[in-house]
């Protein structure tokens, strides 16, 4: 399973509105878990099993929960039983069929 989340506080008391703090709390968490990941500016990507990366999830969640008051948690799963390594796979199929796209000279 592929896993995208983004996990943030609010009510921080940062005049600036920032939670880097928080997010380096909870990428942390998702490097520490040794399970295949990737970091973008609004999500983190995760792949394994379920009980495995909710357990991540979980953990990254409850390391957001000092820097604030209240945690917010985004979410989007993709549940393909048999299948691994979608992670890179699935960017390495978009950008094949991109390339099948392009005008050829």
């Amino acid at each position: 399973m592929l896993v995208a989340f983004s996990v943030a506080p609010s009510g921080t008391g940062n005049a600036d509105g920032s939670v880097h703090d928080a997010v380096a709390a909870a990428v942390r968490v998702v490097r520490d878990s040794g399970l295949p990941h990737r970091t973008t500016s609004m999500f983190t990507e995760i792949e394994g099993e379920w009980d495995e990366v909710f357990d991540v999830v979980r953990r990254a969640t409850e390391a957001v929960q000092p820097f604030g008051s209240r945690v917010s948690l985004v979410l989007k799963a993709d549940i393909r039983p048999g299948y691994s390594g979608e992670l890179h796979g699935k960017i390495e199929r978009l950008e094949a069929a991109i390339a099948e796209q392009e005008p050829r000279d």
